[in-house]
């Protein structure tokens, strides 16, 4: 989370608003990003979507199921269901944010129905903790604009600090899957991959309309 609130400051220098992530194996950094909005000029560019697609690559897999995500703030809905997707065990931020956030507001991280219904494309729950180096994140926050931090912690969008700085656990990982679970959720998955596999083209006979 150190590195997190390092790199939103960067984000800053870069134009960027200060949003930033990293992704951790085993305790060492896998992947790390900031928002490429403003440069790349695509609202899509979250830190967390950077940071998913550079960890997959990275592995040279799509399950991430033994990584840690860490933002600087919580990830909202967009950036949510790629976690879900790729099946993170651990979310991390420093920053809630009840209007805008994937657990806070939409519950994305927390919903256990797509799971069940579709194991194939979503994971688990992960496991949810919140309020880690709070002031060291929205230090980042102020620094950069001391009244849009104040305008949008007004509004909610963004949390007070949690009391006496309190890191905890907002959400315990969900139980892991019966043997009989996770071998279908596997063969689905492999089913699903195999059926959206683009079908070859296939070689048109020449014409010999004149």
């Amino acid at each position: 989370m150190r590195r997190c609130v390092e790199l939103s400051a960067a984000a800053v220098r870069q134009q960027e608003l200060p949003f930033s992530c990293v992704i951790c194996k085993d305790g060492e950094i896998v992947a790390e990003a900031i928002n490429r909005v403003v440069q790349d000029g695509d609202v899509t560019r979250h830190a967390e979507i950077m940071a998913i697609a550079a960890a997959q690559k990275v592995l040279g897999r799509s399950d991430l199921s033994d990584c840690t995500i860490y933002s600087n703030v919580e990830p909202c809905p967009m950036c949510s269901f790629p976690i879900r997707e790729t099946r993170i065990g651990r979310v991390v931020f420093a920053i809630s944010s009840p209007m805008m956030g994937g657990l806070s507001k939409w519950n994305v991280l927390g919903d256990n129905e797509i799971s069940n219904v579709m194991p194939q494309v979503f994971g688990d729950r992960p496991e949810v903790s919140a309020g880690l180096l709070y002031g060291e994140a929205a230090a980042v926050w102020r620094s950069w604009n001391p009244i849009f931090w104040l305008g949008i912690r007004f509004r909610g969008c963004l949390a007070e600090a949690p009391p006496e700085g309190v890191y905890r656990t907002l959400q315990s990982a969900a139980p892991r899957r019966g043997p009989f679970r996770r071998l279908l959720a596997f063969a689905s998955r492999g089913f699903v991959r195999r059926r959206a596999a683009p079908a070859p083209v296939q070689p048109q006979a020449e014409s010999t309309a004149i």
